[in-house]
């Protein structure tokens, strides 16, 4: 009933290491740039990065969240709605070659019923 103990008896890993397993005695955990970093220096703080970051636009807008609320400015003065020359907000915007192809009756039914239709 122990054939897997059997089995294992003569089993010899394929890998092998080198030499006993050591830690090193000190590293390193001040921070430092990313190697592919394009300025190769960290920021002065948090306060100095975050003026200069953008998520969805510039970060350290002074209208809208901080300045009284959600809603505090009107819509129209956060800037354009118009997609740029080039930019489509939907697919439906697009040339008809790149639009969405209507359905037909039989791939519709063929979706409901599983594939199954078309095997009859």
């Amino acid at each position: 009933m122990n054939a897997t103990k059997t089995l294992l008896q003569g089993r010899q890993p394929m890998i092998r290491f080198l030499g006993k397993r050591t830690m090193p005695a000190k590293v390193d955990h001040t921070p430092h740039p990313h190697p592919a970093s394009p300025t190769n220096n960290l920021p002065e703080s948090f306060a100095s990065y975050r003026q200069k970051a953008q998520q969805h636009g510039p970060l350290n807008q002074q209208h809208g969240f901080s300045s009284g609320g959600i809603g505090a400015t009107p819509g129209g003065s956060l800037g354009p709605i118009e997609a740029g020359k080039g930019n489509f907000f939907d697919r439906s915007e697009l040339p008809k070659r790149f639009q969405r192809l209507t359905w037909t009756q039989a791939e519709i039914e063929a979706v409901e019923s599983g594939g199954a239709s078309l095997y009859q």
